[in-house]
This record gives structure tokens, C-alpha cells and sequence, in this order.
């Protein structure tokens, strides 16, 4: 496990991490989000010690960080691997050498280096792309060497830090569904640094929110998605585009606000007293599956207004709703 308590970072007068406490554990994947400035890069660079914090502790597997040094902090760093935004391969090395490069460092045998590097190729994917130089690759294929060479020392903890960040789309899937796989197949708890949003809806387990240095939000994927009040899950599940409207009545904003929201919960509508004399228009909606979890949102017009007990017969749905009277303005937002 990796434990980071009270962790702090000043560099002069400035402080750009205040106070900062997360944990992961073996097997989880953990998301780190927030806008440029707030704090992942520098987080990352404390977690790896590649910046030294002013106060707090780092903690893998009981073992304090801030308490090393020299030698021992450099063993001690070997267990967490580090894969960068874009991946500083040697550009006159091959695929080969460039993943071999830690272990040449550590003085391992021609053959044991040898037998490693071909069994993280294959666990990336590039067996074939062994004799290649960097410049002959994709970008996602340059990430790859970059993940194999992360684990070249056997590594228990991953920390990508913004791994995905410039690549297509069909890229930056294939590079999460191997950081995924890895993770399954390795028992890696893995922190991931990033903005985007997609990328925690994707593979993430739990995601925290960092701003202005401090951690303003943080919890299991599910948990805050089906939080109301969760700024955080907006930024997520954002709204979609709403189609116009122009009548009189009300609008309600509802999301999902439980695991046991029933599939037909829109369709079901209809058994309310009184709502036959009303219209009900869907403005806009989106449902999916994030982490298992079935989560959505939609915005309805009712017109002239929804009769008494919806709102009732929307929470024991184990949804969330918000009402404000339409107009063209709001209606159209």
C-alpha cells in the first residue's frame, strides 16, 4: 500500500501541496484529477521522490520514504515505477536497449537482462519490435517501451503521470486496457495522474480531485458518481445538450443517486396519480456503466407542472431530482 499523510510542498513562499492525504492499495487503480496548476505534477514528483516533500510522509508498504536516504532511498524507490507523459526513450537505442537501461544500471547479467527484456516485450505487446529505434514507432508504441521499462525492476506500484495525455483516442484506449490488464495480472496498484475525465470513467476504481494543492473531493469511482452534491461527479457524467423548449411548467433535473435504480424507472412515470393530465417532454438523458455501476442523468420538461408525489415516486427509485419553473432562457441552456 501506498499511504501519503499530511503531505506538503513549498517551493519559496509558494505552497503547491497542502496537506494532501490519499492511500492506495495492491490491485487498486487510483485516479488523481484536476486543472492545470493544481498540484498532480508536483504530487507525482513527491511520490516518486524525484522532489523531496517540506513535511508529511510517504509511506510504501509500511516503509517511510521521507526517512531515507542516499542508497537506501534508491532501493527503496525501485519498487515504485514511473511512466512519464511522453516517454524519455534514448533515440540511438533500440526498444530493447532503452528497456534494458535499468537493469544495466543495477550491474544484472547479459542473460538475465536478456530473458527480462524479452518477457516485458511480450507483456507489451512489441516482441517484434525488439531491434526497432524510437523514431520508427507510434506514439502509443513509444508509451509501451515506456510502461515496459517501468517495470523492468519488478515494481509493486505504477505511477503514470499523464500517460495518455496527446494520444488518439483508439491509443489511449489500447494503453489503458494494458495498464488494466497489468494491473489484473500483477497485482499493481497503480496511481494515475490526469486530466481527463474519460480516462477515470474508464479504468479507474477510486479518483480524487485536487485544487489549489489541496484534496477537495476523493472516493471510490461509484461512490461519487452517485453523489448528488459531488461536483466531481458532474465533471464525469457531464450534462448533455439540452433540446429546447419553450412552454410553460417546470423542469426536472434528475440523476441516478443509487446501485438500485430500476431500468424502466422513466417508463414508470406514468403510474403517478395525475399524470395523465400532464405533457412530459426528455430534454436530454444519458445512461451507462461506469465500473459496474449504472449511473445517468436526464432533464424532463412537465407541463403545466408534475402533480403531488413525484418527487416521492422519483426517491423511492433511489434518484435525485431538481425542480425550477421552464423558461425559453433556462429551458434552452
Amino acid at each position: 500500500m501506498i499511504e501519503i499523510e499530511n503531505l506538503t510542498k513549498r517551493f519559496g513562499d509558494r505552497t503547491v501541496l497542502d496537506d494532501v492525504s490519499l492511500s492506495v492499495a495492491g490491485g487498486e487503480i487510483l485516479a488523481v484529477v484536476g486543472a492545470s496548476g493544481a498540484g498532480k505534477t508536483t504530487l507525482s514528483r513527491c511520490v516518486s521522490f524525484l522532489e523531496r516533500p517540506t513535511s508529511g510522509t510517504v509511506r510504501v508498504d509500511g516503509k517511510d520514504f521521507t526517512r531515507l536516504e542516499g542508497a537506501e532511498l534508491l532501493a527503496a524507490r525501485r519498487s515504485v515505477g514511473v511512466i512519464f507523459q511522453t516517454a524519455p526513450l534514448l533515440r540511438r537505442r533500440t526498444v530493447a536497449q532503452n528497456v534494458a537501461l535499468p537493469l544495466e544500471y543495477l550491474g544484472a547479467t547479459d542473460a538475465s537482462v536478456q530473458r527480462r527484456v524479452a518477457s516485458l516485450l511480450d507483456r507489451v505487446g512489441l516482441a517484434d519490435r525488439r531491434d526497432d529505434l524510437p523514431r520508427q514507432l507510434s506514439g502509443g508504441q513509444r508509451q509501451r517501451v515506456g510502461i515496459a521499462r517501468a517495470l523492468a525492476l519488478g515494481p509493486s506500484y505504477l505511477l503514470s503521470d499523464e500517460a495518455t495525455s496527446g494520444l488518439d483516442p483508439a491509443t489511449t484506449k489500447a494503453i489503458l486496457k494494458l495498464l488494466s490488464h497489468l494491473r489484473d495480472e500483477l497485482g499493481l496498484a497503480i496511481i494515475l495522474i490526469t486530466h481527463e475525465m474519460e480516462v477515470v470513467r474508464e479504468i479507474a476504481d477510486s479518483v480524487a480531485r485536487i485544487d489549489g494543492g489541496r484534496i477537495v473531493e476523493a472516493g471510490p469511482v461509484g461512490d461519487v458518481i452517485l453523489d448528488p452534491s459531488s461536483a466531481l461527479a458532474r465533471e464525469l457524467l457531464p450534462d448533455r445538450p439540452r433540446a429546447p423548449f419553450h412552454g410553460a411548467g417546470e423542469i426536472w433535473e434528475v440523476s441516478y443517486a443509487s446501485r438500485e435504480v430500476p431500468l424502466d424507472w422513466l417508463t414508470s412515470i406514468h403510474t403517478v396519480p395525475g399524470i395523465a393530465n400532464t405533457s412530459v417532454s426528455v430534454l436530454s438523458a444519458s445512461v451507462e456503466a461506469i465500473r459496474g455501476v449504472a449511473v445517468g442523468r436526464a432533464v424532463l420538461a412537465i407541463s403545466p407542472g408534475a402533480p403531488a408525489g413525484f418527487d416521492r415516486h422519483l426517491r423511492d427509485r433511489g434518484l435525485h431530482a431538481t425542480t425550477s419553473p421552464a423558461t425559453s432562457e433556462g429551458a434552452a441552456a
